[in-house]
C-alpha cells in the first residue's frame, strides 16, 4: 500500500529497505497471517478462502487447509493478485522495530487496520455532511441536521 503523503514524515528514510527485509527475507515472500504468496494470481472465495497456485490445495483466511468448494461456491470464485506490505502491529508508523512489523497480504492488512478504516470512513462522512451544510444548506433535503 502506498504511504499517504501526510504520513511520509513518520516513516524512517530506510523504510523501503526495512519493508523489503520484513516481507522477503524474514517472511519468505508469504503473508505471515494466511500464507498467501506474494505476486501470485489466486482464485479466492468470499470469507478469505483461497487456492494455492502451485499445490492446488484450498486454505481458509487463517492459512489452514480446508476441503475444496462445492459446485455452487465455484460460481463465486474471483481472481486477485497478492501484494505483501509491511504492517505495524501497534498501528504506530514511528515504531519500526522488527518485532512490531509483519508481512501481510492486502486482505490481512485491511483486516488488521479495520478499526482505523472505519474511523476514517466516519470522519469522511461527517466532513461531507458539514461541507454540504456550510455551502449548500442541508446536505440532504428534508433531513434535519445531526444532533437534533
Amino acid at each position: 500500500m502506498p504511504i499517504r503523503p501526510e504520513l511520509k514524515p513518520l516513516y524512517p528514510s530506510n523504510w523501503p529497505e526495512l519493508s523489503r527485509q520484513v516481507r522477503f527475507e524474514r517472511a519468505g515472500g508469504v503473508c505471515q497471517r494466511c500464507g498467501r504468496p506474494h505476486g501470485h494470481h489466486l482464485q479466492v472465495l468470499p470469507g478469505g478462502r483461497w487456492k494455492h497456485p502451485e499445490t492446488g490445495h484450498w486454505f481458509n483466511g487463517r492459512g489452514r487447509r480446508i476441503s475444496p468448494p462445492d459446485l455452487i461456491e465455484h460460481l463465486q470464485i474471483r481472481q486477485t493478485k497478492v501484494v505483501l506490505a509491511a504492517a505495524h502491529l501497534n498501528h504506530d508508523p514511528t515504531s519500526n522495530r522488527l518485532h512490531n512489523l509483519r508481512a501481510l497480504c492486502q486482505r490481512c492488512h485491511l483486516l488488521h487496520d479495520r478499526m482505523y478504516h472505519l474511523a476514517q470512513r466516519r470522519l469522511t462522512f461527517r466532513r461531507r455532511l458539514a461541507l454540504g451544510d456550510l455551502f449548500e444548506g442541508l446536505y440532504r433535503a428534508g433531513v434535519p441536521p445531526l444532533g437534533l
